[in-house]
């Protein structure tokens, strides 16, 4: 037997590393990132909500390592869209933590005894459900125990989605008599990524709850509002700034979905001051993709004031493609389709995306169909 073991040996030295597991810095070709990132020294960070990985494998395993400044929540998907309910979901906390998003027995559970299936490439979609204030996280690398392949590109439509709680899911899985937790706030479930998959688009998500144009919930006017953070990669870093350019893909329309904070509690700003404010954003948006690209100003339900004031700023603006929505107070039933803290749960926010999927479907020319709103 002892002279067949270097033949072994050599063997198992010609046989290519893939046999036996792959792992992938965080800034591999073959990953898809959709949403704001930083790519840096083989890694990757980002904490915008709704920041979203595709990754394809083939093998019995996938995890990661990642390191996180907070703690989030993603929802998993395996081998599927991102519809409204996720396969799993995982949490992200510490430094260099090795997360497995799916064991061998997982999969064994999957698929049982269709061998066939538990085989073929599997690809997964990572999205963080929680918003920057929860955290930053950073992927470093991705191992399985076979090896990696090509994820699904971006497709052709894309959405961004400018933003506060709303936007955020702030509450979307709790009760009305609930109050926040991360646990309970889920991106997947807001009017955005409705309107995104009824499209079949990405989406984009720049968002941050209690923020406002031009005063947030609460607070004095010109405090770090939406105008100050649109244009960073980081939630509430002012540094860098976010290059569209280098992005692979561009938004068909951004929707501002913004103003509810303003006319929160205490003062609320005059026209003249909040139209400045919106304006701004509206330049800097122009300046990102263009004057051509088309705005969806959504005024939300809270106060009559705030349509007039987005009216006016859109008008005043000047700029072209700038288009304005506003939303009643009878969008919503104030008990059934309301979660925590008086934020709209997932029915909540399918009404609102019954009103806005009409005027994206106009300013893009994207064709309303007879699909689900989900």
């Amino acid at each position: 037997m002892k002279r067949y073991i270097p033949i072994l040996l050599t063997i198992l030295l010609a046989l290519p590393d893939s046999l036996f597991g792959e792992t992938i810095r965080g800034d591999d070709a073959r990953i898809t990132y959709i949403g704001r990132t930083l790519a840096k020294d083989g890694e990757v960070s980002f904490d915008w909500t709704g920041v979203y990985v595709k990754v394809r494998f083939q093998g019995n395993s996938l995890e990661f390592k990642v390191s996180d400044t907070g703690k989030n929540y993603y929802n998993v998907w395996l081998d599927g869209s991102m519809d409204s309910v996720p396969d799993k979901v995982v949490k992200v906390c510490g430094s260099d933590t090795t997360v497995t998003i799916f064991s061998s027995s997982d999969l064994q559970a999957r698929f049982g005894r269709d061998k066939k299936a538990l085989r073929a490439p599997h690809q997964v979609i990572l999205q963080k459900r929680t918003e920057g204030s929860q955290g930053r996280t950073t992927i470093k690398s991705l191992s399985t125990d076979g090896i990696f392949l090509q994820a699904d590109k971006p497709a052709e439509r894309v959405i961004e989605f400018v933003g506060d709680s709303y936007t955020c899911g702030y509450g979307t899985e709790a009760t009305n008599t609930d109050h926040f937790s991360p646990e309970t706030e889920n991106q997947n479930l807001t009017y955005a990524c409705a309107a995104a998959r009824y499209f079949g688009a990405e989406h984009f998500v720049v968002a941050h709850s209690g923020i406002g144009v031009v005063r947030n919930y609460n607070g004095k006017i010109g405090e770090s509002n939406m105008p100050e953070r649109y244009q960073n990669v980081f939630d509430s870093q002012e540094a860098p700034k976010w290059a569209p350019g280098e992005c692979p893909v561009r938004p068909a329309v951004t929707v501002i979905y913004l103003g509810t904070n303003d006319f929160s509690t205490r003062t609320q700003p005059s026209k003249r001051v909040f139209t400045n404010a919106y304006i701004t954003l509206l330049k800097e948006i122009k300046e990102f993709y263009g004057e051509g690209h088309p705005v969806l100003c959504v005024a939300p339900k809270h106060d009559p004031l705030m349509e007039e004031y987005i009216r006016d700023a859109a008008v005043s603006s000047g700029f072209h493609a700038v288009h304005v929505m506003a939303l009643g107070p009878s969008v919503h039933n104030e008990v059934t389709d309301m979660g925590a803290d008086g934020h709209p749960n997932y029915s909540g926010h399918l009404k609102i995306a019954h009103s806005v999927i009409p005027y994206i479907s106009t300013i893009t020319g994207w064709e309303m169909t007879s699909g689900k709103i989900r």
